[in-house]
């Protein structure tokens, strides 16, 4: 499931996008293409859709089918229809290539040989189209063991309860001046910040966008639990956090007095105890979050641009592009982006370099802003503990027995 977080009304805040609005949006990373056909770009769409399929990722960002499959599905369900200038391809096309290149309003308009108003009108319904067809692309986790666990005896049958990994990224936006104080991050940049689940196969089971940059982590944790289209987690279940979210019923982190990430063991490093040996898995399940995140941005730049949407706008983007996401792995598995982050799954090596803009916990967020926070009792609190310290220990009598003591 995903989810926005409702934000307050302002001047800025409507779904309409004026041309001088979305004119404002910095960055060109334009094909080759774009140059070629910049003189004829009447037909871009037709020759991208008839051209090789590589011309189709590059400019659409997917293989041919799926989005001719994507365009079908929007115009079944009645969410968009070919107009008397404008075929679905070609609204599509629009916005996948806005949203793919992070191109100015402009720069498209100049391609594609319409108003700004025609580009902003329809870029608009694509996107609330995506939204519409979002909640069928988030799938809650199945009851299986994810195969990324059973496959590895480093992880099967410790976390064999585990579902995925639940993390944060920090998004960059863009308001008004009167709004920029709550979005400012600790950092001083303007950020939404943005909670995601994430399978081990690389896809997104929950997301959360739309909380302002100096909201905590651990803020933005408590509304993903708390608010009445929250994150579920099957009964017996759990997803892997880091040490910014709480160790509770349902989310397992790990031992905050002891080593975590990969890069603080050296390569041929035997843990010294069992906390130890439990943070250096645990560091390893969480790759998975910077691989789906890196898929996300890579495909979609625009996300880490900072467009100049209404801020309704750029949050339906973060949405929408998480479902899209899911989209083209669901109809293509072996997707060339996705292809190359898998090659690297749960390496041994030093992990990704962190996410953008990520910042560590803060505490002085206005009172005002804050949800009702979700208390756990200590019972619920002290059987997370038990669950995490009985895994850590199982884990650890193999090892020994494994790699015993020199």
């Amino acid at each position: 499931m995903v989810y926005e977080r409702k934000l307050r009304s302002s001047p800025n805040s409507s779904m309409e996008s004026s041309e001088e609005e979305t004119d404002g949006v910095s960055g060109n990373h334009a094909p080759k293409e774009l140059i070629r056909l910049a003189s004829n770009g009447a037909k871009f769409i037709d020759e991208v859709l008839n051209g090789q399929n590589e011309c189709c990722l590059d400019n659409f960002r997917m293989d041919k089918h799926v989005f001719y499959k994507l365009c079908d599905i929007l115009q079944a369900k009645g969410l968009l229809r070919h107009t008397n200038r404008i075929k679905i391809e070609e609204q599509l096309g629009i916005f996948m290539f806005i949203i793919g290149h992070n191109l100015r309003t402009r720069a498209v308009q100049e391609l594609f040989r319409y108003s700004g108003e025609t580009i902003s009108r329809h870029f608009n319904n694509v996107l609330n189209a995506i939204m519409s067809i979002s909640l069928d692309l988030f799938q809650p986790p199945g009851s299986g063991v994810p195969s990324e666990i059973i496959e590895d005896p480093r992880f099967y049958p410790y976390f064999k309860d585990c579902v995925g990994v639940i993390d944060g990224i920090h998004v960059p936006v863009t308001v008004g001046v009167d709004e920029q104080g709550p979005f400012r991050n600790k950092n001083g940049l303007l950020s939404q910040n943005i909670l995601a689940a994430c399978s081990f196969d690389l896809k997104f089971h929950y997301v959360l966008a739309g909380w302002e940059g100096s909201a905590t982590d651990l803020l933005v944790f408590n509304s993903a639990i708390t608010r009445r289209n929250k994150l579920q987690v099957p009964e017996g279940k759990y997803y892997i956090v880091d040490s910014k979210y709480p160790n509770v019923p349902g989310f397992i982190a790990p031992y905050s007095s002891t080593p975590y990430y990969s890069k603080e063991f050296l390569s041929d490093y035997h843990p010294q105890d069992a906390g130890e040996l439990f943070n250096q898995r645990h560091s390893l399940l969480r790759h998975v979050t910077d691989r789906t995140f890196g898929i996300l941005k890579a495909r979609f730049p625009i996300l880490m641009s900072a467009p100049s949407y209404p801020l309704q706008t750029q949050v339906k983007l973060v949405v929408a592009a998480c479902a899209l996401h899911n989209y083209i792995r669901r109809e293509k598995p072996d997707d060339w982006l996705f292809k190359m982050y898998e090659e690297g799954s749960f390496p041994m090596e030093e992990p990704q370099p962190p996410l953008e803009m990520e910042v560590p916990p803060k505490m002085d967020v206005e009172t005002q802003t804050q949800p009702s926070v979700h208390t756990f009792d200590s019972e619920e609190i002290g059987l997370a503990s038990q669950l995490r310290d009985s895994i850590a220990t199982e884990m650890w009598n193999d090892f020994i027995h494994d790699f015993p003591p020199m």
